[in-house]
């Protein structure tokens, strides 16, 4: 059995623990709606994921974590499904190796479908049973979070599937016109000052919170400055006709013998001729004023160095957004792609496009906070034992759904990735 701290879900007055369940479990399924069978089954790299593998992993979660944990007359859909389906629980049992998950023919789509249905059915019947223990309603809340990680991973994973098939089909229909931006077009993007001082970071006890994401704790941070937007496709473009990336004296080491090795010389899915990019819409003209997307930590450090900034910490970040309304251009607003200004904050703090469009590198290690104290059993492998070698990125994706993100949410990747919604803000010491 899984232990986990007496923690309610959010909200969960005004939306019952089936009703939360019965919506995120519901979202999952439209998403995966547009795919065929086929586009279900690829995986491109090892860091994607097929679709069906997405949609039984989360269901895995429930049965592992929850069902055969809290329900004695509970008999597993097929026994074998624990070793294709879990992750990286190794407490929990061996699993399939993660890069040859493209190579599982069986079990069908179809068959998924029924194992999400089995394991649906004997979640309601034990969340009615058990909705008033805040043992039991932590987890199915952490698996419901950790299953909306995975809705913005499928998008995202799907998206690289789709951009790698020389038919550049298209996950969703093209709009006519992407939404007119909230803030015209980008104008040099402005620098907002901020005092430094001993300031307060991390989960503030109100609702559902990941454990990376905890203890609240004191930073101290400089007198700094950061920009009021995200930086754009224009910019970017200027930074590579500039030759930004035939510049050695800006880029980290690892980071210039990346793009070295690689080949990088633009964005992913940008086309050679650098005038569209791939989209989960098909392939676009690329707006110059939206925020640039698919560059990695090394990229966006090298940007940030050839124009005399540098990235954001992630305290820095946090603090800029703790006061702002979660507000923008996420998985709600249905464009599936950043967007001019559609970020734009409605508190009026001068800090635009802190909410979806891209995640946001961020200079800060993925390290514990002082104090940091992992989950119990086997959920403690969920975020703690990721804290090495990698960089935390802030704000939400236009994949992100907004009843997911806040201003203390920590995800992180390591430096080199690229196929996740990754962009980034400038700033500066003062």
């Amino acid at each position: 059995m899984v232990s986990a701290p007496a923690r309610l879900p959010p909200d969960i007055e005004s939306e019952p623990l089936a009703a939360y369940f019965e919506r995120v479990r519901g979202t999952t399924l439209e998403l995966a709606a547009p795919l065929t069978p086929e586009d279900q089954v690829v995986q491109t790299i090892p860091e994607v994921s097929p679709t069906k593998w997405h949609l039984a992993h989360v269901t895995w979660f429930f049965e592992r974590f929850c069902l055969l944990a809290h329900d004695s007359g509970y008999r597993q859909f097929d026994e074998r499904y624990h070793h294709l389906f879990n992750s990286y629980y190794y407490t929990a049992g061996d699993m399939h190796r993660r890069a040859d998950r493209g190579l599982l023919s069986r079990p069908t789509v179809e068959e998924i479908c029924k194992y999400r249905e089995h394991v649906d059915t004997a979640m309601l019947e034990l969340i009615e049973r058990c909705a008033d223990d805040p043992d039991f309603a932590f987890l199915v809340t952490l698996g419901l979070n950790h299953e909306q990680q995975h809705q913005e991973l499928l998008l995202t994973d799907i998206k690289h599937v789709l951009f790698v098939n020389p038919l550049g089909p298209a996950y969703s229909p093209p709009l006519t016109a992407w939404p007119q931006s909230a803030v015209g077009e980008a104008t040099v993007p402005e620098f907002v000052e901020f005092e430094g001082g001993q300031r307060e970071i991390g989960a503030d006890g109100q609702g559902f919170r990941f454990d990376n994401e905890t203890p609240r704790h004191s930073v101290i941070v400089a007198d700094h400055a950061i920009a009021n937007r995200l930086i754009t496709n224009g910019e970017y473009r200027q930074f590579i006709d500039d030759g930004g990336y035939r510049d050695p004296a800006v880029w980290l080491s690892d980071g210039w013998a990346r793009i070295r090795a690689e080949g990088w010389n633009r964005p992913l899915c940008w086309s050679e001729d650098m005038t569209r990019e791939f989209t989960l819409r098909g392939w676009q003209e690329i707006d110059p004023h939206s925020p640039v997307c698919h560059v990695s930590f090394y990229e966006a450090d090298a940007f940030a160095r050839r124009a005399g900034a540098r990235l954001p910490t992630e305290a820095e970040w946090e603090l800029a957004a703790a006061d702002t309304d979660v507000a923008g251009n996420l998985l709600d607003s249905a464009n599936l792609h950043p967007v001019a200004g559609a970020g734009a904050t409605a508190t009026g703090s001068g800090i635009d496009q802190l909410w979806g469009d891209v995640w946001e590198w961020t200079a800060s290690s993925y390290d514990a906070y002082p104090g940091f104290v992992p989950l119990a059993g086997s959920l403690g492998e969920y975020n703690g034992k990721f804290m090495c070698n990698q960089k935390v990125v802030r704000g939400g994706s236009c994949a992100t759904s907004s009843d997911h993100i806040r201003a203390s949410y920590r995800s992180f990747f390591y430096p080199h990735d690229r196929w996740q919604f990754l962009g980034f803000r400038l700033a500066r010491d003062l």
